[in-house]
Order: C-alpha cells, then sequence, then structure tokens
C-alpha cells in the first residue's frame, strides 16, 4: 500500500507518545510521565489540529471559498498552522499578533508570507509608513469584536476563525488528541496534565477522556503571578501563548477553560518552566517549548505528592523548543 501524502493536511496527528524514563528516574517519580509530542504535526505544534478542524468545517459550511482571506488572532502557532494548511488550499492569511510572540514564530509566518496586523489595523488607524516599516510589537491586542469589524469593512471576503470561541477548536481534539491518547496507553489514562490559550485543548480532551474514564485528574498548568502581563507588571518574562485560569476577573477566562471542569491549576514561574525545559533536553534530548516545560513540571509536583504510583499521566507538549531559541528559555547563565 503507498505511503505518499499529498498534502500537510494528511500529515496532521498521530504523533508520538513517548515515556521520559530519565526524568523520571532522576526525580524518583513512581507514575509513568508520558508526553504527546505534538511537534510532530507538519507546522511543529497541537494548533495544526484545530486549525485544520476550524477550516475543513467553515469550507463544509461555506463560510470561505479558496481566494478568501483567513483571519485570526494569535500568539504564532496557530497562525502558522492556519498558514501551514490554508495557503496550499488557496487561502490568504492574515494575523493579529499577540504581545510577546517570539522572534521564531513571527519570522516563521513571514517565511508562508502572512499579512500582520496590530490592533491599530483594526481600528483603521494604522499609516502607511507604519504599514511600510513591518509589524510592530503591539500595546495591546486587538478585540474579538474590533477583529470582526475590521473583516466586515474589507472589499474582499475576510473571516475570522475566531478560535477564542470555535467549537471546532475543542472538537478537534475530542475527534483526534483524545482517541489518539486512548489507543497509544491501551485504554488507560489516569492523568492529563496541559495548559490553557483558549482552552479548547482541555476542554476537548476532557470531554473525550472523562467520557472512558470518569475517575479522570485533570490537571491545568497556569502561569504564576509574576509571569502574568499586567499594568503593574508591563515587561516580565511570560510563558508564550499560557493565560491563568485562577485568580484572575472572570470575564478573563477563557469560556472553553469554563466549560472544561478540570480538577486543579498549577502555578509554574516562566523562570521555572526555563530551567525545566533544558532539564530534559539533557536528560531525554527533547527540546521542549515553555508551555511544555510547564506542563511537564505541573505534573512532576502533582506526582511527587504521591498518589499516582503506576499511573498514567500524560502530559500534552503543544510544540518544540525551535520557537524559542531567541528567549531566555535555552540562554544558560551558569
Amino acid at each position: 500500500m503507498s505511503e505518499i501524502v499529498y498534502s500537510t493536511a494528511q500529515l496532521v496527528g498521530h504523533t508520538p507518545l513517548m515515556e521520559l524514563v530519565n526524568y523520571e528516574a532522576v526525580h524518583g517519580i513512581t507514575a509513568h510521565l508520558l508526553a504527546k509530542l505534538e511537534s510532530y504535526n507538519p507546522s511543529g505544534s497541537i494548533k495544526d489540529r484545530a486549525a485544520l478542524q476550524m477550516i475543513r468545517e467553515a469550507e463544509r459550511r461555506g463560510d470561505i471559498l479558496p481566494g478568501d482571506t483567513i483571519v485570526e488572532q494569535t500568539s504564532g502557532n496557530t497562525g502558522i498552522a492556519i498558514a501551514a494548511l490554508a495557503i496550499p488550499m488557496g487561502y490568504q492569511v492574515e494575523i493579529f499578533l499577540e504581545r510577546g510572540a517570539s522572534l521564531e514564530r513571527r519570522e516563521m509566518l513571514e517565511a508562508f508570507g502572512v499579512r500582520l496586523l496590530t490592533y491599530r489595523d483594526a481600528l483603521g488607524i494604522r499609516t502607511d509608513a507604519e504599514r511600510e516599516s513591518g509589524w510592530q510589537e503591539p500595546e495591546r491586542e486587538a478585540t474579538l469584536a474590533e477583529i470582526e469589524a475590521y473583516c466586515r469593512r474589507q472589499k474582499k471576503p475576510h473571516f475570522f476563525l475566531n478560535q477564542a470561541e470555535n467549537r471546532d477548536n475543542p472538537r478537534a481534539h475530542s475527534l483526534t488528541t483524545g482517541p489518539e491518547l486512548w489507543e497509544q496507553t491501551g485504554g488507560k489514562v489516569d492523568a492529563l496534565v496541559c495548559m490553557a490559550g483558549t482552552g479548547g485543548t482541555v476542554l476537548g480532551l476532557s470531554m473525550y477522556l472523562r467520557k472512558k474514564n470518569p475517575a479522570l485528574r485533570v490537571i491545568v498548568a497556569q502561569p504564576a503571578e509574576e509571569s502574568r502581563l499586567s499594568a503593574e507588571n508591563p515587561h516580565c518574562q511570560i510563558i508564550d501563548g499560557v493565560l491563568p485560569v485562577e485568580g484572575v476577573p472572570d470575564g478573563d477566562i477563557a469560556d472553553f477553560v469554563r466549560d472544561s471542569h478540570y480538577d486543579e491549576a498549577v502555578d509554574i514561574s516562566a523562570a521555572e518552566a526555563f530551567a525545566t525545559a533544558r532539564e530534559l533536553a539533557g536528560t531525554e534530548g527533547l527540546l521542549i517549548g515553555t508551555s511544555s516545560a510547564a506542563a511537564l513540571l505541573a505534573a512532576r509536583r502533582v506526582c511527587e505528592r504521591g498518589g499516582f504510583d503506576d499511573q498514567n499521566v500524560v502530559v500534552i507538549m503543544p510544540d518544540n523548543g525551535m520557537k524559542y531559541l531567541s528567549t531566555p528559555c535555552f540562554h544558560r547563565t551558569e
């Protein structure tokens, strides 16, 4: 049987699940830490799954046609995924890039030919001179309403995928990631640890896996207070693409997170995530991103409390460390 594929879409999913045996030994962990390595998706992140599901469903509904422009707001990975999948399908892509996106993510988007926008584009106040000078780090993100208004003003069709509210985002994980994990573990997933941006991953996985195992423990790693952007802390080092799920105003919590019924949130600072990423490069030979590292450290802390002996603790690792080489993550000071 031929194993030739004919599009990047055919490469999405079926990513490996790896037990971190060296890391377990170093830290005396008696659970099985199972890393779902989503960097094996074609554009390098878990966001390929959601992007493909949202694009396919938008096509099925007749919301988009080849030649149209797809618009999204993202810290990078979702935009990269949309570009890798949609541009070969004949779409143009415009991205409202969020603050704190790493240099590598921005350069990858530009390499695909994506047009990068800021809230000033959404408001229609970005000057020609500013556009000629290229994208600049915005002092704030555009609101969803501003992006929708931007799309309506355009002469040619512009469609806002809106991963933050698009139910096809979590559905992608109920349809693909969850079933993969269940099959890969032989039907034994005892705990799930992941991060939350839009919350699509945690919602989709918790919905699927809890039907299979009602006793499943769902843990969300969130940025510690010192790693959250705020008016008082505007220049802090963040965990890229990750948002807190507790300890913030209710209006700042993603709808999908509220719907996911997770059991616990664990605070992880950016500095701790960086140190964990550097450690895993040495113990397992895996170069992971900061959100992956934060999820791993949260899993370790939960396991160290006890109660997970010989149980399968799945850690979602959204991408690898190649998109973070310009950040302090891998800058060793010792």
